[in-house]
């Protein structure tokens, strides 16, 4: 317990520290973005809104991950099958994302997030309620309805602003949201302790009308409908899915965060196996990626704009790659310990702060006109790629194996990453030739 008030302490403070970046960042696109007035729907959402409809999703994914065994215990399965709640949430949340991004493109923005909050809300409320196993993992997936906010609020940030500061907003929007996953098991472990693992449940309720809400009130339509309807939208379709600059970025984004999944994966078996660590020093240590993701999605937020999207692309590849290379050359020398695995770990973070922002942006300039479409296609790129990587991480790791697999799967998604990011630059500069 002493733990986890001690993270959840070290971590707020660090993000409060940041607070100003991000208000300054902000300000400086609204010197050439439109004109943005808090609970105002006549004019684009706001960045607390923006914040709040990422992050919303990232807690529903991990708030109740420390009461997984008590929630297997209350419907009466195995731990491995109460995991479903994970493994399929994942899944579903790709599937969701591809077909969103579509009916956000045909529709608009503004009610899809207010109809799929409204669905997150009514899902974690059934969820508490539900009398047996089957019930509650319908109602689970039926919580991947509010995956489409982060989508969306990616869109949103399209539709506002031209590509290197939709990178630089989108840097500081991951930033303000980046300590939700590092704070949710925190809390989810507090709220369980002192109220049951319903309690984790009631918050995500809570956090949907919170969502509904403020888009209701501040969240403006970005997206301008174009003549000829679906038919003509549809038509669109093929300059996406042929253009390699899209599947260049699509691919660095999907490899570079592959990386992370993949940590995700085998690092709790590296911690507990390798390092004989408890649960609790194991969960100081987890969150140290998030320290470099965050400090990442501040440099983009401030640098993606004078570099360029490009560059920070292949920047923050590069420094993933440079870690991993630098901890598999330490582990072949015998040097093995918990701070220089997990201290190296940052800088996947670090890169995926860096590159996942301005790969975000070039999927959705690639034909703006679908950026939902691209955001979502991308975003189940990430996480379908991502879950896959995983669940690889869990099988090549063993007794004896030490965290030797784990580190070579991760050096090589962070290769294929930085391939994929210097194909993205030849393309560009190809069609930069041709205008």
């Amino acid at each position: 317990m002493q733990t986890r008030k001690y993270l959840a302490n070290s971590l707020t403070t660090r993000a409060i520290a940041l607070d100003e970046d991000i208000s300054q960042g902000y300000l400086c696109f609204m010197a050439t973005s439109p004109t943005v007035r808090f609970l105002d729907r006549t004019t684009p959402p706001h960045i607390a809104t923006l914040i709040l409809m990422a992050g919303i999703g990232a807690l529903s994914l991990n708030v109740f991950l420390p009461s997984l065994p008590s929630m297997a215990e209350h419907f009466g399965v195995e731990y491995s099958l109460m995991q479903l709640s994970v493994s399929a949430y994942l899944a579903t949340t790709a599937v969701v994302q591809i077909a969103i991004g579509p009916i956000s493109d045909r529709y608009g923005r503004r009610p899809v997030v207010l109809g799929t909050s409204t669905i997150f809300i009514l899902a974690s409320i059934g969820a508490v309620y539900a009398p047996n196993f089957t019930v509650f993992l319908i109602c689970r997936l039926l919580q991947t309805a509010i995956a489409t906010a982060f989508v969306i609020s990616r869109a949103v940030i399209r539709d506002m602003v031209p590509q290197e500061q939709a990178a630089s907003m989108i840097g500081y929007v991951t930033m303000g949201m980046s300590v939700v996953p590092m704070l949710g098991p925190a809390l989810g472990g507090s709220l369980d302790e002192a109220f049951g693992w319903q309690a984790s449940f009631w918050v995500l309720a809570a956090g949907g009308l919170l969502v509904f809400v403020l888009c209701f009130f501040d969240q403006g339509e970005t997206f301008t409908k174009r003549e000829g309807g679906f038919s003509a939208q549809m038509r669109e379709y093929p300059k996406l899915l042929t253009s390699q600059r899209f599947w260049g970025y699509c691919l660095a984004a999907a490899f570079s965060s592959g990386a992370f999944f993949a940590y995700l994966g085998g690092a709790p078996f590296v911690g507990s196996e390798v390092f004989n660590m408890e649960p609790s020093e194991l969960g100081l240590y987890f969150g140290a990626p998030a320290i470099g993701y965050l400090v990442g999605n501040g440099l983009s937020g401030r640098f993606s704009i004078t570099v360029g999207i490009n560059r920070m692309v292949l920047l923050g590849a590069l420094l993933a790659v440079s870690g991993m290379a630098l901890l598999l050359l330490l582990d072949l020398l015998g040097i093995s310990h918990p701070y220089v695995f997990f201290g190296f770990m940052i800088s996947i973070g670090l890169g995926n702060g860096i590159m996942l922002p301005n790969a975000n942006a070039g999927m959705l300039s690639v034909r703006p006109a679908l950026a939902g479409s691209a955001a979502g296609l991308g975003g189940a790129f990430m996480i379908g790629g991502g879950a896959a990587l995983s669940v690889i991480a869990g099988f090549i790791l063993g007794p004896d194996t030490g965290a030797r697999p784990l580190i070579i799967l991760m050096l090589i998604t962070a290769v294929i990453a930085v391939l994929c990011a210097l194909w993205v630059i030849k393309r560009s500069a190809v069609v930069e030739d041709a205008t």
